[in-house]
């Protein structure tokens, strides 16, 4: 059976995180960025400790309600939210010059950005393993990844680190950041903040085994083509003539067979023929 490839919606994680590279990122300022950000990371340092106290309450929420309070939620988000901004100026990429916001509120006019989306409901079993023992394999891919990974987001040496620095070197040689290292990274970043949605138990689903590389998050609305099967023929109906619309009993002027000469009109003086002249027999 024949195939073709047609469009199809990827595969998308509830937890969206999303970048893009800022036209003309210094090339040299990478250097200076991680000091840049101290004033970020001690505010980040207590919102974090919020962060855990609150998961915690939510964990309890969940137990006998099923449901994640709705102001937690969005509390914990705009946490994750502004520590991805700060990981993309400082360590995450180093794709955008742009000093990221005091702010927990989504920024559309910021290169980055992180988003769960709000579950309806969530299963009360799960809370109490899903964030230990569930995602135990998790964890140690994550710690590849980033090895100083701490709750609140990717502060070490390692693989993004080390990644991020590679463009960065790139990047001041020649001033221009290498898409195909931000597209890793960005597989990479997403991956971690997947984890840590499903360990904050924002989420039952379980994050997947697979890096989503590029700027858009799949769960954004990207369409990938994927084969399939072809499209059924469509059947041949015979054409059915149209019904006359001469009236009855008219009759019906003949028409010249394609080829065949029209006549035409006897010049003036030319007899007629017998038939036609008057009484002959």
């Amino acid at each position: 059976m024949s195939t073709q490839a047609y469009p199809m919606r990827a595969p998308a994680y509830p937890a969206r995180l999303d970048g893009r590279i800022d036209p003309g990122v210094s090339r040299w300022l990478w250097l200076i960025k991680w000091l840049l950000v101290i004033p970020h990371v001690i505010l980040l340092y207590f919102l974090w400790i919020a962060t855990f106290v609150l998961t915690i309450v939510a964990g309890f929420a969940i137990l006998f309600t099923g449901r994640y309070p709705r102001a937690i939620f969005d509390f914990n988000v705009g946490v994750m939210r502004w520590t991805w901004r700060v990981t993309f100026y400082a360590i995450g990429s180093f794709a955008t010059d742009r000093y990221p916001p005091f702010s927990l509120a989504p920024d559309p006019t910021y290169p980055a950005d992180f988003n769960v989306e709000y579950p309806d409901h969530l299963s009360r079993g799960l809370v109490l393993v899903k964030w230990w023992l569930l995602a135990i394999p998790q964890y140690l891919i994550v710690g590849v990844f980033a090895s100083g990974w701490w709750w609140g987001g990717n502060w070490g040496w390692g693989l993004i680190g080390i990644l991020a620095i590679v463009a960065g070197v790139i990047l001041g040689v020649t001033g221009r950041y290498p898409d195909q290292i931000f597209d890793f990274l960005m597989g990479l970043n997403r991956w971690c903040f997947r984890v840590l949605a499903y360990a904050a138990l924002m989420r039952d689903e379980y994050p997947p085994f697979r890096l989503d590389l590029g700027g858009a998050d799949p769960g954004d609305g990207v369409v990938a083509v994927l084969p399939g099967p072809a499209p059924a023929p469509v059947p041949f109906t015979p054409s059915t003539p149209a019904p006359s619309t001469q009236a009855p009993g008219t009759p019906a002027s003949s028409t010249p067979a394609p080829g065949t000469p029209a006549s035409s009109p006897a010049a003036p003086g030319t007899p007629a023929a017998p038939e036609d002249q008057p009484g002959a027999e």
